[in-house]
């Protein structure tokens, strides 16, 4: 497969902060990969980079072979699509996709037209005017009917309610298979977006935690539980993703998915998989026992660690 994007040892610094520190990654042509993270975890910063809109501060990153920071390939093969796009206020809704299908050379505008009528717009409406939901469907329509080469998606569902949300991953998906490109989706929930995801990034504090296909991170962590003291000592020499008291004398504990059938079964515990966005929480937690660190003491802490 021909590689779209490809990072090494990529670099963003600001005078006070390291948006982004030694990312090196690869995103293959005509794949759905989510990017997730907390919010301030880097994934606009890195977005953006990849779209040619920052500069790099070190390293290295190619977009379609080349440096994306002002590159008109780059530009004429991608479209960024955010919460924060602006459009001129003085077209309609029905003019700015008339200007859309000048600008992007794979633009569809009977497919443009059915989502606009599908989601109830008025052709004569300024964009300024519409509610933070509704700009982030019409927003959405642009990037879908763009069909641009690299489409990026960065949390492009602010404002929008369930129903709304349901039917862009589904369009998204229709489409895609349709008309394969590459697309990155921006995302802090990913339990939301999974399911039409091939391959997810995970990013904290600018740093890669994951890089692999969907299913493979649904496989990644067991949860395991049993009574305190026995679960203690299984764990001691054991990489911990998460540990909890659960009730009064049972205990939790979350571990990569490194062990085999008969060695869970003989542990005596019970033994279940973890849920993919669990596992992104667990990753990028400051602690192994999350925010219930905050009401144990020291004590507790030297003991469950």
């Amino acid at each position: 497969m021909t590689t779209v994007i490809e990072c090494k040892e990529l670099q963003k610094k600001y005078q006070f902060n390291t948006a982004l520190n030694a990312i090196s990654l690869k995103v293959q042509e005509n794949t759905i990969t989510g990017l997730i993270g907390r919010n301030g975890a880097g994934k606009t910063t890195l977005l953006k980079m990849i779209a040619g809109f920052w500069r790099k501060t070190s390293g290295n990153i190619q977009v379609f072979g080349e440096d994306p920071f002002d590159s008109l390939t780059v530009s004429a093969n991608t479209i960024f699509v955010d919460d924060q796009m602006t459009f001129p206020e003085t077209l309609t809704l029905e003019e700015l996709l008339e200007d859309a299908s000048k600008f992007y050379h794979h633009w569809d505008t009977v497919f443009a037209n059915r989502l606009f009528n599908y989601f109830n717009f008025n052709k004569r409406q300024l964009h300024h005017h519409l509610s933070k939901g509704q700009q982030s469907t019409f927003n959405m329509i642009v990037g879908l009917a763009s069909r641009s080469p690299l489409t990026i998606f960065d949390e492009p569902t602010t404002g929008m309610d369930s129903a709304v949300r349901k039917d862009f991953y589904r369009a998204l998906l229709k489409d895609y298979l349709a008309y394969p490109r590459t697309i990155i989706l921006s995302s802090h929930h990913l339990e939301e977006v999974e399911d039409i995801l091939e391959n997810i990034i995970l990013i904290d504090r600018g740093k890669i935690f994951l890089h692999m296909p969907m299913d493979e991170v649904r496989e990644y962590a067991i949860e395991l539980i049993g009574e305190a003291a026995k679960v203690q000592q299984w764990a001691k020499d054991k990489e911990i993703l998460y540990m909890e008291n659960v009730g009064i004398n049972d205990m939790k504990v979350v571990v990569k998915n490194d062990y085999s059938d008969e060695e869970l079964g003989e542990t005596g515990f019970s033994v279940s998989n973890v849920s993919a966005n669990d596992v992104t929480v667990y990753l990028t937690n400051k602690t192994k026992g999350g925010i219930d660190d905050v009401f144990r003491n020291e004590s507790d802490t030297n003991e469950l660690f």
